[in-house]
């Protein structure tokens, strides 16, 4: 009984030190561990080419009188592009054009778009999410993924110094590349003069 119980303290010492190795080689070497927290989907979905998904573009102009607002929005699918400018807040359309397009187009734009990081920043919700009267001066971005008419996840962000939004991403390279998905957009956005 005696050599048992040295025995025994010894084992329980071992044993506690390979358990603190083990932990501290994890930390180290980047081991994973259950309790890590659920990882944001957004990049798989946006690259998701399935016929119901979609991407969409919506850019507002300043807060002027009713008559004068303008604003635009893009929305591709792996089955269409469209572009549809408006005129007041009740979203009146003005132009519209709408093509064709495939999945492979799709997939070339939607992986373009992830590299832009569309979907960098954390979704607002409640007081931060809400866009009315942000720049009053300046112009709102909006980019959504969508799956049929749900909304997945959308960031926004502005022209405006003081209002950044959610959005990380490149706001200049994001629409770039959104215009160059309707080839006559010059045409259907100069009226607008936004």
């Amino acid at each position: 009984m005696s050599r048992i119980v040295p025995i025994a303290l010894v084992l329980i010492i071992i044993a506690i030190a390979i358990a603190a190795l083990v932990s501290v080689g994890r930390a180290i070497f980047g081991g994973t561990d259950s309790t890590q927290s659920v990882t944001d989907t957004s990049q798989v979905d946006l690259v998701n080419t399935n016929p119901d998904r979609g991407v969409r573009m919506t850019v507002r102009g300043s807060i002027v009188a009713d008559e004068n607002f303008r604003s635009y929005q893009i929305f591709v699918t792996p089955n269409e592009r469209t572009l549809t400018t408006y005129t007041g807040y009740i979203t009146q359309p003005i132009a519209s054009e709408r093509l064709g397009n495939n999945i492979k187009a799709y997939e070339e734009f939607v992986f373009a778009l992830n590299r832009a990081n569309m979907m960098q920043g954390p979704s607002f919700t409640g007081d931060k999410d809400d866009t009315r009267g942000i720049c009053a001066v300046g112009k709102i971005y909006e980019f959504e993924i969508l799956s049929g008419n749900d909304v997945e996840k959308r960031l926004w962000t502005s022209s405006c110094k003081g209002s950044q939004g959610s959005l990380k991403g490149s706001v200049s390279q994001l629409q770039n590349l959104f215009l160059q998905q309707i080839p006559t957009n010059k045409t259907l956005l100069s009226p607008l003069k936004l």
